[in-house]
C-alpha cells in the first residue's frame, strides 16, 4: 500500500513542474451564459474540466450526451461529463481539446487566464471561438 502511495505522490510531484510554466487555470469556472459551472483539475500529467453543476438547463434540450457521434455514449449524463481534456501547459496558455455537448464534437483548444476570467477557445482548422468563463465561488 506504501508502494501504491509513493508512486501516486511521487507522479504528482513530478507533474508540478510542468503545471507551474503556464497561468494557473484550475478551479471551478461559471461558463459563458452561466448555464453550467466546469471543475478544472489535474488528470495524470495533463488538466481536465467536467460539468459539475448545471445552473441553467435549456428547455427542451436532454440532460444527456443525445448528440455524441458514438451511439453507445450517448446515454450519458451531462452532469459530471468531461469537456477538457488533455491540456498541457505551454508559456501562456494551456493546449487541449474541448468537447461540446450541444453539437457532439470535439475541438482544438487554448485556456487562457485573464485575471478572474478564463478565455476558452475552440477551433475548427482555421476557424475559432472564445467565451469568457468567469471564476465561480
Amino acid at each position: 500500500m506504501r508502494l501504491i502511495h509513493g508512486l501516486i505522490a511521487g507522479s504528482a510531484l513530478a507533474a508540478a513542474p510542468a503545471f507551474a510554466a503556464a497561468p494557473q487555470v484550475s478551479g471551478r469556472w461559471l461558463t459563458e451564459g452561466g448555464k453550467a459551472i466546469v471543475e478544472i483539475a489535474p488528470c495524470g500529467q495533463h488538466l481536465c474540466g467536467h460539468i459539475v453543476r448545471i445552473v441553467k438547463p435549456d428547455p427542451g434540450k436532454p440532460l444527456n450526451d443525445a448528440n455524441n457521434p458514438a451511439e453507445g455514449l450517448r446515454s450519458r449524463p451531462i452532469l459530471g461529463l468531461a469537456i477538457l481534456f488533455g491540456f498541457k501547459p505551454g508559456a501562456d496558455r494551456w493546449k487541449g481539446q474541448i468537447y461540446d455537448p450541444q453539437s457532439g464534437r470535439t475541438y482544438r483548444s487554448e485556456l487562457l487566464r485573464e485575471g478572474g476570467t478564463l478565455k476558452v477557445k475552440g477551433c475548427l482548422g482555421p476557424f475559432c471561438r472564445t467565451q469568457d468563463w468567469s471564476k465561480a465561488g
